[in-house]
């Protein structure tokens, strides 16, 4: 029997394997080009099947801060971005290693 073989774009397929490894929460700030994985992830619903959360934050500088409290408090968690956003986010981002915080 042939196995299903499934397209889809690279943001499709980073929502996708974070539902498949068991990412406890992604929380992320819609900015072109990455709002397809908030988009994919509102779609699978993966909070009704895993308890994932997905939270669209309300700047981007919030996104990173709910990724270092998440992480400090131990769980898998991601977030996505653009150039300017990755740049709003390294404050934050600076000081995440200081704990081993996994992110």
């Amino acid at each position: 029997m042939a196995e299903e073989v499934v397209l889809m774009k690279g943001n499709e397929a980073i929502a996708h394997a974070a539902i498949r490894i068991g990412v406890d929460g992604y929380f992320g700030y819609p900015i072109t080009p990455q709002s397809e994985i908030l988009e994919t992830l509102a779609e699978e619903k993966p909070w009704e099947t895993t308890g994932m959360v997905v939270l669209q934050a309300e700047s981007e500088v919030a996104a990173i801060n709910m990724v270092y409290g998440g992480a400090a408090s131990g769980k898998m968690v991601m977030t996505s971005s653009s150039s300017p956003g990755v740049s709003l986010k390294q404050e934050a981002s600076r000081t995440l290693p200081v704990p081993n915080s996994p992110v």
